[in-house]
């Protein structure tokens, strides 16, 4: 019977068939941690325990799943996202941590603005929504087409004790009279790229990641829906090389100050109206 060290090291050696070696060790780390309970401070304690067999068979029934390409917080059920846990579903987008970008943009333009209210567009498991409702004083709301979605973000609300006015409907459509400051993580994957993606991708859904015109609708649309509706400002996520062009649709749109902003890749990231 292996050791519950052996079995996390045969466990990162299996997963370095679908990652690099680094992301393997990392990965097996968290499928013990998240998964199972036991932190690398219990390993360091009692890595030399025999693993039980039910322990064993658990593992290997989440590798399977690994094997197949779904991704580890759709098989765990939750991901942490700024230090809080949401429940995530095959219905909503994993949250990245490079969308917190966005929640920070969004805090600091709005105090900027002195906004009092938000609407974070195309909501997904609800994380946007529920931080800003916890982490400000603002009116939020939130819209997304997905029913599902919509399931899961009221949940999470409810969990985490946010105070959110769901909306279900297209952008902005939904939502009565002006938004205030419009957050939004948008589809904004070009169809095209769809072969090159990482095949976890294919485990999402479609209609959170992939817009037309190159990625761009969505993002178009909304600026120009949000500037109708009179909204103080936008901050939304973008894809990388999309910057530049969006800005300009920004400015045609009618907002005065349009910018782009990089994450520590470099890559486009986020877009500020206002």
């Amino acid at each position: 019977m292996p050791t519950y060290q052996q079995l996390r090291l045969d466990l990162a050696a299996a997963l370095t068939r679908l990652l690099d070696p680094r992301e393997a060790a990392a990965e097996s780390v968290r499928i013990f941690e998240e998964g199972l309970g036991r932190s690398r401070a219990w390993l360091a304690a009692h890595g030399d325990e025999d693993a039980p067999e039910a322990v064993q068979r658990q593992v290997e029934a989440w590798l399977e799943r690994r094997r197949l390409g779904e991704p580890w917080a759709y098989l765990l059920g939750w991901t942490l996202w700024r230090g809080r846990r949401f429940e995530v579903r095959p219905t909503t987008l994993i949250p990245r941590p490079e969308t917190e970008l966005v929640l920070e943009a969004a805090l600091e333009v709005g105090r900027h603005l002195q906004v009092r209210r938000c609407v974070d567009v195309g909501t997904g498991s609800g994380i946007l929504a529920i931080t800003l409702a916890l982490e400000t004083a603002w009116e939020v709301s939130a819209t997304d087409l997905s029913p599902e979605a919509l399931e899961v973000a009221r949940t999470n609300a409810a969990t985490l004790g946010a105070k959110v006015a769901f909306h279900a409907g297209h952008l902005l459509d939904p939502l009565p009279g002006p938004p205030g400051l419009v957050v939004s993580n948008p589809p904004y994957v070009d169809e095209a790229d769809r072969p090159t993606l990482q095949p976890e991708l294919s485990f999402e859904p479609s209609m959170a990641l992939f817009a037309p015109e190159r990625g761009l609708a969505l993002s178009t649309e909304l600026l120009a829906e949000a500037r109708r509706r009179e909204a103080l400002g936008c901050v939304l996520e973008i894809g990388a090389g999309q910057g530049a062009e969006l800005v300009g649709r920004a400015r045609a749109a009618g907002w005065k100050r349009a910018s782009c902003h990089q994450d520590l890749a470099g890559h486009d990231r986020i877009l500020i109206a206002f």
